[in-house]
Order: structure tokens, then C-alpha cells, then sequence
């Protein structure tokens, strides 16, 4: 019987940026007041094989797609943003808009996974992780 062997690779890009927003819905002190984060995101694209160049997915489209995305939230309040309508902007959350987002935006037929890792500062990060569907 054949063993079974899983086979991934990632590819990752980093960006920083600093935004604000405020957390709403309880009591979290100085949390509560609008105020300023360096984050730190940090996007690996996985799969289980390259493309005819060598390439999981262009790096060049990752980081022009990422760029794009950090761009739109430099420097703004994320509770005044729509996508934060409704929503606690912790970094939860967050991670999860961005991933979502460049999910849509990347495209690559060797792509199955985009996960994105959100630091808010030195100590605190959280993660979301989205499958994809192989396309082009």
C-alpha cells in the first residue's frame, strides 16, 4: 500500500501599516478611545504544487494586491469604514476582512489556502485562513 505524503508550499508577503479605530460593545478602558496601531500583516498564499514557471503564485501580483489593501486602510478609523459596519474592529475581525479580500483578488490555479496573519503590535496577533478554489 502506497503511503500517503502531503506536499504544500508557501509563499509569504509582509506589509506594515498604521490605522485607528476604537473597540465598542464593552468595557475595555483606554481600548474604548480611538487610537492608533502599527500593524503588521503578513499574507502566506499555500499550495500543493507550482505553476510552469516555478511559482506558486507571481510575487509581483501578491504584493501589488496587498499593497493596494494596506493603501486603502493607511491611516483611516476602521469603525468609519463600511466593511466595519456593525462589527468589533479587533483584530480578529480584521484579519478576516483582509483575507477575504485578497482571496478574491488573487488569482492562481496552484492556490488552495491564503491565510492572514495580523499583528496589532509586538506582542498580539491573530490569524484567519480561507480555502480557494484552483483558478486563474
Amino acid at each position: 500500500m502506497p503511503s500517503h505524503t502531503s506536499h504544500r508550499y508557501t509563499v509569504a508577503v509582509k506589509r506594515d501599516f498604521i490605522a485607528q479605530h476604537f473597540l465598542v460593545g464593552g468595557d475595555w478602558g483606554a481600548e474604548n478611545l480611538r487610537h492608533s496601531h502599527h500593524y503588521v500583516v503578513e499574507v502566506q498564499l499555500e499550495g500543493d504544487r507550482l505553476d510552469q514557471h516555478g511559482y506558486l503564485v507571481d510575487i509581483v501580483d501578491i504584493e501589488r494586491n496587498l499593497e493596494a489593501l494596506v493603501a486603502h486602510y493607511r491611516d483611516q478609523t476602521l469603525n468609519d469604514l463600511p466593511e466595519f459596519a456593525g462589527l468589533n474592529p479587533s483584530i480578529e475581525h480584521f484579519a478576516r476582512i483582509l483575507c477575504q479580500t485578497l482571496a478574491e483578488r488573487i488569482r492562481a490555479e496552484t492556490l488552495t489556502a491564503i491565510t492572514v496573519k495580523l499583528w496589532e503590535n509586538e506582542i498580539a496577533w491573530a490569524a484567519y485562513t480561507q480555502r480557494v478554489e484552483s483558478r486563474k
